[in-house]
C-alpha cells in the first residue's frame, strides 16, 4: 500500500488565537500511522490566519480520520478543511 499526503487548512476561532499553541498541539499528538510533513500559516482577512496542515498517511480507507479527530478536539480551532491529497510517490 502507499502514501498519500494530505494538505489540511485548519481555521481558528478568531483572530486572537495563539497559533503556535495549535501549532504545537498538532506536532504533539499526531495519531500513529500519521507522519507530519510541513506546517504553515496563510493570511486570510482581517487578522484572521489559518494553519496549513501537510501530513502523511497510508493509502485507505480512514488514512486521515485520526488527524481529523485529533484536529478537532485541539482548543481553539473552529473548523477544518482537507482541502487535497496526492499520492506520495508523485510528490519531490
Amino acid at each position: 500500500m502507499g502514501e498519500v499526503l494530505t494538505t489540511m487548512k485548519i481555521m481558528p476561532d478568531s483572530p486572537d488565537v495563539d497559533l503556535e499553541g495549535i501549532k504545537s498541539a498538532i506536532e504533539s499528538s499526531m495519531p500513529e500511522g500519521a507522519k507530519l510533513h510541513e506546517m504553515s500559516e496563510e493570511p486570510i482577512a482581517f487578522g484572521l490566519v489559518a494553519v496549513i496542515l501537510q501530513f502523511i498517511t497510508e493509502d485507505g480507507e480512514g488514512g486521515s480520520e485520526a488527524v481529523e479527530e485529533m484536529v478537532q478536539a485541539i482548543d481553539g480551532v473552529a473548523s477544518f478543511e482537507i482541502t487535497g491529497s496526492l499520492d506520495r510517490k508523485s510528490v519531490v
